[in-house]
């Protein structure tokens, strides 16, 4: 795994953690013990807030 793909990991870990944590995106957790649809869509979520995060980056250290 290269570094750029670490770190799109690790942003979009801290950036879901704070989604899962913040009642107003995310009241409760899923009868699907964290694997049900509203889980995975804010996962995607938060990937892509990643990777939009890592381009805007890779533009402006051009």
């Amino acid at each position: 795994m290269d570094a750029k793909t670490t770190e799109i990991k690790q942003i979009a870990t801290q950036l879901l953690a704070g989604m899962l944590a913040n009642p107003h995106i995310y009241a409760q957790v899923s009868d699907d013990m964290a694997r049900g649809a509203q889980e995975q869509d804010l996962i995607l979520l938060a990937i892509d807030m990643a990777e939009e995060l890592m381009k805007k980056l890779d533009k402006r250290s051009s």
